[in-house]
């Protein structure tokens, strides 16, 4: 049995016609299992180190690796025929091995006046997650998904009616960078882990994603430039305080009381308020970085004098700025304030001194905006609409 499963592990490289053969010897009853050992490995999401293996795996000097590496992300290649210093029976044999990509797109919705893009991706087991470019020059910035669907149950949240599918691997996380990369004539400044699911809670391929994105031979994209979000899962927060990432960390608040926030975000049942306050207290005292919180606005519901002042307490306790972002419509259940009640409320905030900002979030118009993202083609999204 031993032997089968090394031979299964070589089928990776360059033996998959044996698949029913060891399939027979081993007896294996369920054949998804066995798929998952010989279906090609794809190069999207490989770091350097990632590449060198692959290459070493092909009998490939590791200089091979360190090339490959840097034309699939620091030059953008589309294709094998690209990397022309490789030789071309290298680029035969490494379109013979590797699958590029996995993503597949489904549908571009551009019709926003904001000129936001929402993108629909397909992933290979069938599920759907979306992506979105937001321009504001000059930055020009891509908000990924880290799950399939999320398991954190928000009230307010479109992607929460999905729950957890699953999370995403390091390549379906770059692989949204790169095609809009490609699809964009505007060279991508900034990333936001800010859509479809909970980027903490799938912390080892999110962070893998963030090295590959601000890495000078990866994308290269300034640490600075990309932002991790988090609903307040403290202790992934106080890890990632100890490991002393470079990211901008960016927690949703959306009430100064407990209770109220247990109510829209089930998470704060699990990490209290206070217990969430000391672990951003702690991460801007380990990594002498200003934090960020998020506060969506609900109308007639965390918009009052008594939440500001309480809000206010909060940022002047933590060093940290303050986004305030009105409700983007997902449910009947909440509505957004109109314009004089947001800017009352922030007048209510001032001074603040890291500062306050009011996010009026671009693509609502196509559901791309924060807390629309629901997975779906634009058509099912308006049947649902009008139903």
């Amino acid at each position: 049995m031993h032997y089968i499963k090394v031979q299964i592990s070589r089928l990776k490289v360059n033996n998959a016609r044996r698949v029913n053969e060891l399939q027979s010897e081993a007896k294996i009853a369920n054949f998804s299992m066995m798929q998952r050992f010989v279906e090609k490995q794809t190069l999207i999401g490989l770091n350097e180190a990632g590449c060198i293996e692959l290459m070493r795996q092909l009998d490939e000097k590791p200089y091979r690796g360190r090339q490959l590496y840097r034309w699939l992300y620091r030059r953008r290649a589309a294709s094998f025929a690209e990397m022309t210093d490789l030789p071309e029976a290298l680029r035969q044999k490494l379109s013979e091995t590797v699958e590029w990509g996995q993503l597949e797109l489904v549908e571009r919705d551009d019709r926003s006046s904001s000129g936001s893009i929402k993108y629909l991706f397909r992933l290979r087991d069938g599920r759907h997650i979306e992506s979105v470019y937001i321009p504001d020059p000059p930055r020009h910035t891509v908000c990924v998904s880290s799950q399939a669907g999320c398991g954190l149950n928000c009230r307010f949240c479109a992607t929460a009616r999905l729950g957890l599918q699953r999370n995403l691997t390091v390549g379906e996380i770059i692989e949204q960078v790169m095609f809009i990369m490609r699809d964009r004539p505007q060279p991508i400044t900034n990333v936001v882990f800010m859509g479809m699911g909970e980027p903490l809670a799938n912390y080892e391929h999110v962070m893998e994603a963030a090295d590959l994105l601000s890495d000078y031979n990866g994308l290269a994209i300034g640490a600075r430039r990309i932002v991790i979000s988090t609903a307040g899962l403290a202790d992934q927060m106080i890890r990632y305080a100890d490991e002393g990432r470079k990211y901008r960390l960016a927690v949703s608040l959306n009430s100064p009381f407990q209770e109220q926030r247990a109510a829209l975000m089930p998470i704060a049942k699990r990490y209290p308020l206070d217990v969430l306050l000391k672990a951003a207290e702690y991460y801007a005292g380990k990594s002498r970085k200003i934090l960020t919180f998020e506060y969506v606005l609900f109308a007639d519901v965390n918009d009052s004098r008594e939440h500001a002042e309480a809000l206010k307490r909060i940022v002047k306790r933590i060093p940290s700025k303050l986004n305030l972002i009105p409700y983007n419509p997902t449910t009947a259940e909440f509505r957004r304030p109109d314009e004089e009640r947001v800017n009352q409320f922030a007048q209510w905030l001032l001074p603040l001194h890291a500062g306050l900002s009011v996010r009026w979030s671009k693509g609502h118009d196509v559901n791309a905006a924060c807390g629309q993202l629901a997975g779906r083609r634009m058509t099912e999204v308006q049947a649902c609409v009008n139903s």
